[in-house]
Protein backbone atom coordinates (compact mmCIF):
# COMPACT_ATOMS: atom_id res chain seq x y z
CA UNK A 1 0.00 0.00 0.00
CA UNK A 2 1.12 3.82 -0.72
CA UNK A 3 2.14 5.49 2.43
CA UNK A 4 0.23 8.54 0.46
CA UNK A 5 -2.64 6.48 1.68
CA UNK A 6 -2.87 8.57 4.64
CA UNK A 7 -1.77 11.73 2.86
CA UNK A 8 -5.33 13.35 2.79
CA UNK A 9 -5.88 12.25 6.62
CA UNK A 10 -2.76 14.25 7.60
CA UNK A 11 -3.77 17.29 5.44
CA UNK A 12 -6.81 17.37 6.73
CA UNK A 13 -5.20 17.15 10.98
CA UNK A 14 -3.01 19.67 9.96
CA UNK A 15 -5.25 21.95 8.40
CA UNK A 16 -7.76 21.98 11.18
CA UNK A 17 -10.50 20.19 9.52
CA UNK A 18 -10.75 17.67 12.45
CA UNK A 19 -13.94 16.49 12.33
CA UNK A 20 -13.35 15.44 8.80
CA UNK A 21 -10.15 13.77 9.58
CA UNK A 22 -11.79 11.25 12.15
CA UNK A 23 -14.19 10.42 8.95
CA UNK A 24 -11.35 10.17 7.08
CA UNK A 25 -9.79 7.74 9.81
CA UNK A 26 -12.67 5.89 10.36
CA UNK A 27 -13.16 5.17 6.63
CA UNK A 28 -9.97 3.75 5.65
CA UNK A 29 -9.70 1.59 8.97
CA UNK A 30 -10.52 -1.28 6.61
CA UNK A 31 -8.24 -1.05 4.29
CA UNK A 32 -4.82 -3.07 4.07
CA UNK A 33 -1.91 -1.75 5.62
CA UNK A 34 1.15 -1.82 7.09
CA UNK A 35 1.77 -1.61 10.79
CA UNK A 36 2.84 1.69 11.04
CA UNK A 37 0.43 3.30 8.78
CA UNK A 38 -2.33 1.38 11.01
CA UNK A 39 -0.26 3.15 14.11
CA UNK A 40 -0.32 6.46 12.34
CA UNK A 41 -4.17 6.62 11.71
CA UNK A 42 -5.14 5.91 14.72
CA UNK A 43 -2.68 8.55 16.14
CA UNK A 44 -4.00 11.05 14.21
CA UNK A 45 -7.61 10.30 14.84
CA UNK A 46 -6.76 10.69 18.31
CA UNK A 47 -4.85 13.87 17.89
CA UNK A 48 -8.11 15.06 15.98
CA UNK A 49 -9.98 13.73 18.71
CA UNK A 50 -8.39 16.05 21.18
CA UNK A 51 -8.20 18.91 19.12
CA UNK A 52 -12.13 18.74 19.21
CA UNK A 53 -11.75 18.39 23.48
CA UNK A 54 -12.82 14.45 23.30
CA UNK A 55 -10.16 14.22 26.32
CA UNK A 56 -12.32 11.07 27.79
CA UNK A 57 -11.98 9.26 24.57
CA UNK A 58 -8.22 9.85 24.21
CA UNK A 59 -7.83 8.91 27.99
CA UNK A 60 -9.52 6.11 27.31
CA UNK A 61 -7.85 4.55 24.53
CA UNK A 62 -4.72 5.56 25.91
CA UNK A 63 -4.96 3.45 29.36
CA UNK A 64 -5.61 0.36 27.17
CA UNK A 65 -2.50 -2.50 28.02
CA UNK A 66 -1.95 -2.60 24.66
CA UNK A 67 -1.24 0.82 23.56
CA UNK A 68 2.13 2.48 22.63
CA UNK A 69 4.27 4.88 24.17
CA UNK A 70 2.67 7.64 21.33
CA UNK A 71 -0.99 6.54 22.62
CA UNK A 72 0.01 6.82 25.76
CA UNK A 73 1.70 10.48 25.68
CA UNK A 74 -1.57 11.38 23.80
CA UNK A 75 -3.42 10.42 26.81
CA UNK A 76 -1.58 12.48 28.91
CA UNK A 77 -2.01 15.33 26.87
CA UNK A 78 -5.87 15.13 27.30
CA UNK A 79 -4.89 14.92 30.87
CA UNK A 80 -2.96 17.84 31.13
CA UNK A 81 -5.69 19.70 28.98
CA UNK A 82 -8.50 17.84 31.02
CA UNK A 83 -6.98 19.64 34.84
CA UNK A 84 -6.92 23.27 33.56
CA UNK A 85 -7.56 24.04 37.34
CA UNK A 86 -5.11 21.43 39.22
CA UNK A 87 -1.82 22.66 38.98
CA UNK A 88 -0.43 19.04 40.62
CA UNK A 89 -2.02 17.38 38.02
CA UNK A 90 -0.40 19.32 35.29
CA UNK A 91 2.85 19.14 36.59
CA UNK A 92 2.46 15.14 37.13
CA UNK A 93 2.08 14.90 33.40
CA UNK A 94 5.42 17.19 33.04
CA UNK A 95 7.25 14.93 34.80
CA UNK A 96 5.76 11.37 33.77
CA UNK A 97 6.29 13.06 29.69
CA UNK A 98 9.80 13.61 30.97
CA UNK A 99 10.28 10.34 31.82
CA UNK A 100 9.21 8.97 28.88
CA UNK A 101 11.37 11.01 26.84
CA UNK A 102 14.29 9.84 28.59
CA UNK A 103 13.69 6.18 28.86
CA UNK A 104 15.57 4.71 25.64
CA UNK A 105 13.17 2.92 24.82
CA UNK A 106 10.69 5.32 23.99
CA UNK A 107 12.58 8.28 23.44
CA UNK A 108 12.70 7.60 19.42
CA UNK A 109 9.50 7.66 18.94
CA UNK A 110 8.83 10.92 16.91
CA UNK A 111 5.15 11.11 18.18
CA UNK A 112 6.11 10.60 21.50
CA UNK A 113 8.87 14.10 20.58
CA UNK A 114 5.62 15.57 18.89
CA UNK A 115 2.76 15.17 21.72
CA UNK A 116 5.65 16.14 24.24
CA UNK A 117 6.91 19.21 22.59
CA UNK A 118 3.05 20.51 22.62
CA UNK A 119 2.49 19.59 26.18
CA UNK A 120 5.91 21.91 26.81
CA UNK A 121 4.60 24.73 24.59
CA UNK A 122 1.29 24.62 26.04
CA UNK A 123 2.50 24.97 29.74
CA UNK A 124 4.60 27.63 29.42
CA UNK A 125 7.89 28.71 30.00
CA UNK A 126 9.49 25.42 28.79
CA UNK A 127 10.47 26.73 25.16
CA UNK A 128 13.57 25.05 25.63
CA UNK A 129 12.18 21.63 26.46
CA UNK A 130 10.14 22.08 23.69
CA UNK A 131 12.49 23.01 21.02
CA UNK A 132 15.26 19.96 22.42
CA UNK A 133 11.88 17.61 21.21
CA UNK A 134 11.86 18.91 17.69
CA UNK A 135 14.90 20.52 16.42
CA UNK A 136 17.12 16.86 15.66
CA UNK A 137 13.74 15.42 13.28
CA UNK A 138 13.27 15.70 10.37
CA UNK A 139 9.99 14.47 9.62
CA UNK A 140 7.86 17.27 8.39
CA UNK A 141 6.27 17.65 11.36
CA UNK A 142 9.22 17.85 13.20
CA UNK A 143 10.45 20.74 11.05
CA UNK A 144 7.24 22.29 10.91
CA UNK A 145 7.30 22.35 14.52
CA UNK A 146 10.57 23.52 15.04
CA UNK A 147 9.81 26.47 12.35
CA UNK A 148 6.48 27.87 14.44
CA UNK A 149 9.43 27.95 17.53
CA UNK A 150 11.91 29.33 15.66
CA UNK A 151 9.17 32.08 14.45
CA UNK A 152 7.97 32.44 17.85
CA UNK A 153 11.16 33.32 19.68
CA UNK A 154 11.93 35.69 16.26
CA UNK A 155 14.74 33.66 14.96
CA UNK A 156 13.26 34.03 11.36
CA UNK A 157 16.30 33.39 10.14
CA UNK A 158 16.65 29.40 11.38
CA UNK A 159 12.82 29.59 10.73
CA UNK A 160 13.53 30.17 6.43
CA UNK A 161 16.42 26.99 7.42
CA UNK A 162 13.62 24.96 8.21
CA UNK A 163 11.25 25.57 5.62
CA UNK A 164 14.27 25.09 3.27
CA UNK A 165 14.66 21.51 4.34
CA UNK A 166 11.09 21.00 3.71
CA UNK A 167 10.51 22.47 0.31
CA UNK A 168 13.26 19.81 -0.49
CA UNK A 169 11.73 17.21 1.15
CA UNK A 170 8.71 17.69 -0.76
CA UNK A 171 8.00 21.72 -1.27
CA UNK A 172 3.94 20.57 -2.48
CA UNK A 173 3.12 18.91 0.66
CA UNK A 174 0.41 20.98 2.68
CA UNK A 175 2.84 21.76 5.69
CA UNK A 176 5.09 23.00 3.50
CA UNK A 177 2.25 25.40 1.56
CA UNK A 178 1.07 26.37 5.40
CA UNK A 179 4.59 27.24 7.01
CA UNK A 180 5.55 29.30 3.81
CA UNK A 181 2.40 31.21 5.06
CA UNK A 182 3.02 31.36 8.02
CA UNK A 183 6.76 32.52 7.80
CA UNK A 184 5.46 35.02 5.19
CA UNK A 185 3.60 36.43 7.77
CA UNK A 186 5.60 36.65 10.17
CA UNK A 187 8.32 38.94 8.01
CA UNK A 188 5.15 41.64 7.91
CA UNK A 189 3.05 43.30 5.36
CA UNK A 190 5.76 43.22 2.29
CA UNK A 191 4.69 39.34 2.00
CA UNK A 192 1.65 39.11 3.33
CA UNK A 193 -0.03 38.73 -0.14
CA UNK A 194 2.39 35.82 -0.13
CA UNK A 195 0.22 34.22 2.79
CA UNK A 196 -3.09 34.96 1.50
CA UNK A 197 -2.56 33.76 -1.70
CA UNK A 198 -0.86 30.11 0.16
CA UNK A 199 -3.77 29.77 2.20
CA UNK A 200 -6.38 30.60 0.03
CA UNK A 201 -5.18 28.07 -2.03
CA UNK A 202 -4.92 25.53 1.29
CA UNK A 203 -8.81 26.72 1.54
CA UNK A 204 -10.08 26.02 -2.04
CA UNK A 205 -8.37 22.37 -2.09
CA UNK A 206 -9.50 21.63 1.54
CA UNK A 207 -12.27 23.80 2.59
CA UNK A 208 -12.00 27.05 4.74
CA UNK A 209 -11.08 25.46 8.58
CA UNK A 210 -11.67 27.75 11.47
CA UNK A 211 -8.05 27.61 12.04
CA UNK A 212 -7.23 28.67 8.02
CA UNK A 213 -9.79 31.73 8.35
CA UNK A 214 -7.98 32.67 11.39
CA UNK A 215 -4.48 32.49 9.26
CA UNK A 216 -5.71 34.91 6.71
CA UNK A 217 -7.68 36.88 9.10
CA UNK A 218 -4.00 37.28 10.53
CA UNK A 219 -2.37 37.71 7.12
CA UNK A 220 -5.04 40.85 6.37
CA UNK A 221 -4.41 42.39 9.41
CA UNK A 222 -0.60 42.35 9.11
CA UNK A 223 -1.68 43.94 5.59
CA UNK A 224 -4.19 46.43 7.24
CA UNK A 225 -6.91 45.40 5.20
CA UNK A 226 -9.53 45.12 8.36
CA UNK A 227 -12.63 44.82 6.51
CA UNK A 228 -11.41 41.46 4.72
CA UNK A 229 -9.89 40.80 8.32
CA UNK A 230 -13.07 41.29 10.15
CA UNK A 231 -15.04 38.42 7.25
CA UNK A 232 -12.59 35.83 7.65
CA UNK A 233 -13.14 36.04 11.30
CA UNK A 234 -17.15 36.21 11.46
CA UNK A 235 -17.29 32.86 8.60
CA UNK A 236 -14.68 31.16 11.70
CA UNK A 237 -17.02 32.29 14.25
CA UNK A 238 -19.67 30.82 11.97
CA UNK A 239 -18.10 27.42 11.53
CA UNK A 240 -17.10 27.20 14.97
CA UNK A 241 -18.98 29.48 18.08
CA UNK A 242 -16.77 30.72 20.28
CA UNK A 243 -13.68 29.78 18.37
CA UNK A 244 -10.90 31.34 21.06
CA UNK A 245 -8.26 32.68 18.49
CA UNK A 246 -11.08 33.94 16.32
CA UNK A 247 -12.02 36.37 19.38
CA UNK A 248 -8.61 37.47 19.69
CA UNK A 249 -8.16 38.39 16.63
CA UNK A 250 -11.28 39.89 15.84
CA UNK A 251 -10.85 41.94 19.49
CA UNK A 252 -7.37 43.57 17.65
CA UNK A 253 -9.65 43.94 14.08
CA UNK A 254 -12.05 45.95 16.40
CA UNK A 255 -8.67 48.01 18.25
CA UNK A 256 -7.81 48.99 14.79
CA UNK A 257 -11.02 49.78 13.30
CA UNK A 258 -11.47 52.13 16.57
CA UNK A 259 -14.74 49.76 17.62
CA UNK A 260 -14.17 50.50 21.16
CA UNK A 261 -17.95 48.81 22.16
CA UNK A 262 -16.92 45.83 20.97
CA UNK A 263 -13.48 45.08 22.19
CA UNK A 264 -14.98 45.37 25.86
CA UNK A 265 -17.69 42.63 25.06
CA UNK A 266 -15.33 40.33 22.88
CA UNK A 267 -12.90 40.54 25.82
CA UNK A 268 -15.45 39.34 28.31
CA UNK A 269 -16.72 36.50 26.15
CA UNK A 270 -12.66 35.42 26.57
CA UNK A 271 -12.23 35.86 30.00
CA UNK A 272 -15.57 33.46 31.09
CA UNK A 273 -14.91 31.09 28.46
CA UNK A 274 -11.87 30.64 27.81
CA UNK A 275 -9.98 31.55 30.94
CA UNK A 276 -6.57 29.46 30.27
CA UNK A 277 -6.52 30.88 26.76
CA UNK A 278 -2.53 32.52 26.16
CA UNK A 279 -4.12 36.07 25.35
CA UNK A 280 -6.39 35.84 28.61
CA UNK A 281 -3.35 34.69 30.85
CA UNK A 282 -0.94 37.27 29.59
CA UNK A 283 -3.89 40.26 29.86
CA UNK A 284 -3.92 39.27 33.67
CA UNK A 285 -0.42 39.18 33.96
CA UNK A 286 0.26 42.79 32.77
CA UNK A 287 -3.47 43.78 34.47
CA UNK A 288 -1.86 42.73 37.24
CA UNK A 289 1.73 44.36 36.96
CA UNK A 290 -0.54 47.43 36.05
CA UNK A 291 -1.84 47.29 39.38
CA UNK A 292 0.96 46.55 41.27
CA UNK A 293 3.04 49.56 40.46
CA UNK A 294 0.07 51.88 40.68
CA UNK A 295 -0.41 51.56 44.40
CA UNK A 296 3.40 52.67 44.57
CA UNK A 297 2.35 55.68 43.52
CA UNK A 298 -0.92 56.21 44.95
CA UNK A 299 -1.60 59.25 47.12
CA UNK A 300 -3.34 58.88 50.33
CA UNK A 301 -6.32 60.96 50.79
Amino acid sequence: MDPDELYTLRSQYWLGQYSLCIDEGKSIARRPMSVDLKAEREEFVLRAQLALGQYDRVINEAESPNSSVAIRALGLHAKYLATANDVDARQSVIETIQGFLNDPDASNSSSLQLTACNIFLTHGEMMKEALQCVHLGMTMEHLAVCLQIYIKIDRLDLAENNLMLMKQADEDSTLAQLCKAYLSIAHGSSRADDAIYALSHLSEQYGPSPMLLNCMAVANIVAKRYDAAEINLNDALQEEPGNADALVNLLVCSHHTGKKAQIGNILQKLQVNHPDHPFVLGLGRVEGAFDREAVKYSVSA
